[in-house]
């Protein structure tokens, strides 16, 4: 019998080692990845016990809204890859539960309403939110919450209104601070649906609510000195509304406290397709606080002027001086006055405890009956 012959292929050793060199290199540019991500990441949890009572006492309609609302948010925020542009993912899962309702007491933002008159026993929303930072800007997309003298969400439920779309902020020069965006969706505080954006309308000062395929905004905010710094934010909603808003912020010592003083003006017009009608609003402001010790009493000053109110996103916080919860002191011609007072008890030894009372006036009000639809615009039935 013949040995058949055995042939062996023999792997050089400098390729073996040159793989072994090219996956000890994959390795540990993953384990840098995620050393980034993940060591610079933080999970916060944070929750709010509301119960809401507004009686309105006379009227044909609903006598009064109650309820009673618990809210919990857990934040997860990503820290960044490591390199020029850093990678990172945040998000935000939120779950409102019902304490106490009923259908005739629905509709106070806490709690989502169900088509048979009665309040969810609970809903839940998750917010993802891409971000890159290069250098000291940054580029988010996704879930937003911005925090803008021409848009201000309202946090004032368990859960907060949200926005979704872009914006980036860039921080490149000493002293000023570039932000820019756009926002093509809303998502309201008692709400687990994304919708189109849509203009306030209280009262029917505009005729209806609108709706807008996006806001878009640019912002410049520059530091003059410590004490004093100014903004200057141009922002739109499509088709509706064009507004402008300039502001200077001052501080100074004042025997052993601090007075603030700010100067506000926004110029509101009509825009694109203007389907609002005209818009001519200049809504001017002066706000005054002066802190000491845990005490601070602040004034404010709010005058509209021109042939319109003052037009600004639905279910957001107008930035306005005198804007409360069941006002927002902006009808054509109004003026307005507010005293307010605030203690913080962590003068005392205990953190986290305020206290806040205001008395707010206005008079010379213009109930101007909706816009001025350019012909041949759409008219939409509004409800009262």
């Amino acid at each position: 019998m013949h040995a058949k012959p055995h042939f062996a292929r023999r792997i050089p050793s400098a390729l073996i080692l040159g793989s072994a060199t090219l996956i000890a290199h994959g390795i540990l540019a993953q384990a840098a990845l995620a050393q980034g991500f993940v060591e610079d990441s933080s999970a916060t949890l944070s929750t709010s016990n509301i119960y809401f009572n507004r009686d309105f006492r006379e009227g044909a309609g609903q006598s009064k809204r109650e309820e009673w609302a618990q809210g919990f948010i857990l934040h997860l925020k990503s820290g960044y890859t490591p390199g020029t542009i850093g990678f990172g993912l945040d998000a935000q899962a939120m779950l409102g539960v019902k304490l106490d309702s009923s259908p005739d007491r629905t509709g106070t933002g806490l709690l989502p309403t169900h088509d048979d008159g009665r309040a969810a026993d609970e809903y839940s929303k998750l917010n993802l939110t891409a971000k890159a930072r290069v250098s000291e800007s940054e580029l988010l997309v996704g879930s937003l919450l911005p925090k803008l003298p021409t848009l201000n969400p309202n946090t004032s439920r368990i859960l907060p209104q949200t926005f979704e779309g872009g914006m980036a902020t860039i921080n490149e020069f000493d002293n000023l601070s570039i932000s820019a965006g756009r926002l093509t969706k809303a998502k309201d505080r008692d709400s687990t649906d994304a919708q189109k954006i849509t203009s306030n309308s209280k009262n029917q000062r505009f005729g209806c609510s609108f709706e807008a395929d996006h806001f878009d905004w640019l912002g410049l905010d520059y530091k003059f000195m410590p004490s004093l710094a100014g903004s200057y934010h141009l922002a739109q909603l499509d088709d509706i509304y064009r507004q402008h808003f300039a502001g200077l912020t001052h501080q100074l010592a004042l025997g052993e406290g601090n007075l603030k003083s700010e100067v506000r003006v926004s110029i509101s017009e009509k825009q694109g397709a203007a389907q609002a009608g005209d818009i001519d609003n200049q809504a001017w402001q002066a706000l005054f606080s002066y802190a000491l010790g845990g005490h601070k009493f602040g004034f404010n000053l709010q005058k509209m002027r021109g042939d319109n109110a003052f037009p600004y996103i639905d279910g957001s916080n107008p930035a306005l001086a005198n804007f409360v919860q069941i006002n927002d002191f902006a009808e054509a011609g109004q003026r307005s006055a507010q005293a307010r007072y605030d203690y913080n008890f962590a003068a005392q030894g205990l953190p986290g405890l305020s206290f806040m009372t205001r008395y707010t006036k206005g008079d010379q009000a213009e109930l101007v009956a909706g816009g001025t639809a350019p012909t041949g615009s759409a008219t939409p039935s509004c409800s009262t």
